[in-house]
């Protein structure tokens, strides 16, 4: 598969953005439980803290129901502790209502004075099992009840889900008055790709084979396209960056040194998405993976054995990792969401010897929401009206 050149000039900066452990999701041997990396206000605050002082320009807040923090009280606590980083909540679409959902997100976009994006996830609840069709229709109709609040003087939306009628959008405008926050989505399943060609705004992927991004990134863009729209590009995905290759590779073995395979199974069945497409694929790559768990020179995907959802690493030195994120820039990905483990440790690996190689941006305030270079440029910035 071959990828599409961008030529956009404002396509030379990423956006680099790190992940905080709100979900109980930090280790020092994957699988071992370690009390001082536990999910608290305190250890992923300071996750944030350190991310913004390296210079990440986003770090994404994830969300879950069995374990870790509440998301949206969590962002709401970095507001006065950090002042340049952008935050991306994670917000499960249907746990809160929407209109209430609606004032919460304006609310958090003031107090970080427009420094707020959203991650929109759609997913089941704990005990309930819903069909995709209906959770996929239920985001659709969340996000668009999002839009009428954030865009108009009044809330008037009729949909198979959620009826409202002249409501008032005054307590629910948002600090950032071009759109609201941007909309990071990752999906598999064709109702996902069309809800995110058409209504949001960074397209999220988990790692892969380069020849497979490529080919997904074409697909979403033809469906973005004929909705009149292009999309940036993001992939989340761990690091394992150290001064060489050989001690990167040495400590990615040391990571996974004490992992026992049913616990690794444990972690990953707890998840509500954890037999969602996505991560079978996740699951797919390890299965091709070589004897070491590579499934590119890179990209080793033994960090999956233990989690769900982003199940695959960067390992290299410096060099190599930069020669991986250019190659992907190339291909015309603009978002990376890079975590590491222990994340405080690996966020200095990557804050020394990573970002002050790159140019970097923060796609709401420096390019976004732009029309795209040129109609020959399908994976670069676009319209987001």
């Amino acid at each position: 598969m071959s990828v599409v050149p961008v030529t956009s000039p404002d396509l030379d900066a990423a956006e680099v953005s790190f992940f905080s452990a709100l979900c109980s999701d930090d280790f020092r041997h994957l699988g071992v439980p370690d009390d001082d990396l536990r999910s608290s206000w305190d250890h992923c605050s300071e996750i944030v803290k350190r991310s913004e002082a390296h210079g990440f320009r986003n770090i994404l807040c994830p969300s879950s129901y069995q374990v870790g923090q509440d998301t949206l009280s969590f962002v709401a606590g970095c507001a006065p502790i950090t002042s340049k980083m952008n935050l991306l909540a994670a917000v499960r679409c249907g746990e809160m209502q929407p209109i209430m959902l609606a004032r919460t997100v304006a609310t958090l976009d003031h107090m970080l004075e427009g420094r707020l994006t959203i991650n929109i996830i759609s997913s089941d609840f704990p005990g309930q099992k819903e069909d995709s069709a209906y959770r996929y229709q239920r985001s659709r109709e969340v996000v668009e009840i999002l839009k009428q609040a954030w865009t108009q003087d009044e809330i008037n939306y009729e949909g198979e889900i959620y009826n409202f009628s002249g409501l008032t959008t005054e307590p629910a405008r948002p600090y950032q008055q071009n759109g609201g926050p941007l909309l990071y989505f990752g999906g598999y399943s064709p109702a996902a790709v069309e809800l995110c060609a058409q209504h949001c705004d960074v397209y999220l992927m988990w790692p892969e084979t380069r020849e497979e991004l490529a080919a997904r990134m074409v697909t979403v863009n033809e469906r973005a396209a004929a909705h009149g729209r292009t999309l940036d590009y993001g992939l989340r995905v761990h690091m394992v960056v150290r001064e060489t290759e050989a001690e990167a590779r040495e400590y990615a073995a040391e990571l996974v040194s004490k992992l026992d395979d049913d616990a690794g199974r444990e972690i990953r069945e707890r998840a509500l998405d954890s037999t969602s497409l996505g991560v079978a694929k996740q699951a797919r790559n390890r299965e091709l993976a070589d004897m070491e768990g590579f499934i590119e020179p890179c990209l080793w995907t033994g960090v999956g054995r233990a989690r769900s959802g982003c199940g695959a690493a960067l390992v290299g030195s410096a060099d190599q990792i930069l020669s991986e994120i250019e190659a992907y820039q190339k291909m015309g990905m603009r978002s990376f969401i890079f975590s590491g483990y222990p994340h405080l440790e690996e966020c200095d690996y990557v804050g020394k010897l990573v970002l002050p190689e790159l140019k970097t941006c923060s796609l709401p305030h420096e390019y976004g929401r732009v029309p795209a270079a040129t109609p020959a440029t399908p994976l670069g910035v676009g319209d987001r009206h």
